[in-house]
């Protein structure tokens, strides 16, 4: 081969790589015409109105702080045991392992789809041993002498997303990734509201079985004193019978209570990640509901949808089905790669010789042109989905800002109650000891005093209802403001979720 020769081919190899220089540049910085809107929160969503961010209209100033919402909520109680149930609970809930796992496999889409962004290699080669026929040389009767026949290629593929489809993908990937950690941040918030109103029953049934034993106590000892008097003639047949069933009603309720202490603490034991049977032996003996400090910090409506989880997913759906209109559109345009493939085909004694190697570089472009109407159709229902992603986020901040309300005034009424009832029951036990005295003293029948224990022990049993009934309204109360998610709160994490919704809700305010 000539020197002349081997000029040309260095020329044209430098040729080569400058024409692919110059065609990356020109098509690469033509910039992107990503189709379809931009996400932006609309100007209609509930969450954009100023009345959603004001304070609560039921947050009495009596009742209730205006200071936001700590992390840990649950350790406003000083409740060291309960501490340690919802830290347990937080690393090994299965419900909060299940949310751990589709977060996993959310991240995973979101990579897989920023990996369609990245260039694409492709490298094939082999040996082979043959000839080709004789025909090939326009010689008949010819047969080539075989020999050993190697061949190589490099396929380098890079998409050109001129408008916007593979970005809008990876915006909708993005938001549904982000809205699978407001999942689990939901989880956890219920996992430790759903913990401490097991633990509030436990202990608020164990309160009521205490009341219920000591009004069986005083209802045997009155028992006992009928008898006594009947055999000393001064009451009759009738008031012991009355007392002995007083005595078996009183006892009647015992065993309802016992049963439902013990479905929760079952249930307590199944919230922590352990067998039913696993009861945990630190609740069993608790007879005192826990109790707050002080005041609830509540915040405002704008702190409460900044924190409650599902506002934030709702958000982050209508993000990505907003993003899934600009996917859509795109169909209606070309896909362009930028294209480059290297190929060498030659005998084994000149494996990648200078005059076996070929080249191409250029776009490659398909476009199936499309069914407009069809295509029309596909964007008319991302539309449509992003419409109802709108309503239901709308769904989602009112349905927020109802169960706070609710919540913040079902606990105070129910205070009012517990107030009313301590005051009934101080009265109650004043009439019952005084027609215990006049009854002692043969100054009035048993009936009356028999009916004042009564309604001591129905005023004892609905003050511990009630006080039942207000840790419950404390923990719905905790549920309905959201917190229990952040970092702070939530040191235990199971899995690879560790920092999973620590992204600010993006809502106004």
């Amino acid at each position: 081969m000539t020197r002349s020769t081997h000029d040309l081919r260095r020329a044209g190899g430098r040729a080569a790589l400058a024409l692919a220089a110059t065609w990356t540049a020109a098509l690469t910085g033509c910039g992107q015409l990503p189709v379809g809107p931009d996400y932006r929160l609309p100007t209609q969503a509930l969450a954009a109105q100023p009345a959603t961010s004001a304070p609560f209209a039921q947050a009495d100033a009596a009742l209730y702080s205006a200071q936001p919402l700590p992390a840990a909520w649950w350790k406003l109680y000083d409740d060291a045991r309960l501490d340690g149930l919802v830290q347990q609970a937080l690393a090994h809930n299965t419900d909060l392992r299940q949310a751990v796992a589709n977060l996993a496999r959310e991240r995973a889409l979101e990579a897989e789809v920023a990996g369609a962004q990245r260039p694409s290699v492709g490298v094939n080669g082999g040996v082979v041993m043959g000839h080709p026929s004789g025909l090939d040389y326009l010689s008949p009767g010819y047969t080539p002498k075989p020999e050993w026949e190697t061949s190589a290629g490099l396929a380098v593929s890079l998409p050109l997303d001129w408008f916007g489809q593979l970005q809008r993908q990876a915006e909708a990937a993005q938001a549904s990734r982000e809205a699978a950690e407001a999942a689990a941040d939901l989880a956890r918030v219920q996992v430790a509201a759903s913990t401490t109103r097991a633990y509030a029953e436990v202990c608020a049934l164990g309160l009521q079985l205490r009341s219920a034993r000591h009004s069986v106590q005083l209802q045997d000892e009155a028992v006992t004193l009928t008898r006594r008097l009947q055999s000393a003639g001064r009451t009759g047949v009738t008031d012991v019978a009355r007392a002995q069933g007083q005595l078996e009603h009183l006892r009647a309720a015992i065993p309802p209570l016992q049963a439902r202490r013990q479905g929760a603490l079952y249930r307590l034991a199944t919230l922590t990640g352990a067998l039913p049977q696993a009861l945990p032996a630190s609740v069993a003996d608790c007879e005192t509901p826990p109790q707050l400090s002080g005041l609830i910090p509540v915040g405002d409506g704008a702190a409460l949808l900044r924190r409650r989880p599902d506002v934030r997913q709702a958000e982050r759906q209508l993000a990505a089905a907003t993003a899934r209109i600009g996917v859509a559109t795109a169909d209606l345009y070309p896909h362009i790669r930028l294209g480059l493939s290297v190929q060498s085909a030659s005998p084994a004694t000149d494996f990648l010789g200078s005059d076996s190697v070929g080249w191409s570089l250029g776009p490659l472009i398909s476009w199936t042109l499309p069914n407009t109407g069809a295509v029309q159709a596909r964007i008319a229902q991302a539309e449509a989905g992003t419409a109802g992603a709108l309503a239901h986020f709308d769904g989602t901040v009112l349905t927020a800002l109802r169960e706070t309300e609710t919540a913040l005034n079902a606990y105070a009424r129910e205070l009012d109650r517990r107030a009313a009832l301590r005051a009934a029951r101080a009265q109650e036990a004043t009439v019952a000891e005084q027609a215990r005295r006049l009854y002692q003293s043969g100054r009035t029948g048993y009936l009356p005093a028999l009916d004042a224990q009564r309604a001591l022990a129905a005023a004892e049993a609905e003050l511990a209802a009630s006080e039942a009934a207000l840790a419950d309204d404390q923990a719905l109360l905790f549920l309905a403001l959201g917190g229990g998610w952040q970092a702070e709160a939530a040191t235990a994490q199971p899995g690879p979720a560790s920092t999973a919704g620590l992204t600010a809700p993006r809502v106004p305010g």
